[in-house]
């Protein structure tokens, strides 16, 4: 009985370190789909805010060509 009792235990640890017992996304394919749009367009746009915040969105004036600057 304890021998079982440590593999179910040692089971259930193998099984969720691999991955989540419930599932982040819905089972339905439509569903699914609109879910992870949302999931990875948040994550486009914290790109976007990360490179404001640094200010890394900002012209380099160190560029090989040469810009005017004025008004023509």
């Amino acid at each position: 009985m304890q021998k079982l009792l440590l593999g179910v235990v040692s089971a259930l640890l193998v099984s969720s370190a691999v991955g989540c017992v419930i599932p982040i996304y819905s089972a339905d394919p439509d569903r699914r789909v609109q879910q992870m749009i949302f999931t990875s367009e948040g994550l486009r746009l914290f790109l976007d805010e990360w490179e404001r915040t640094w200010m890394l969105d900002a012209p380099d004036h160190m560029t090989p060509y040469r810009t005017h600057g004025g008004i023509i």
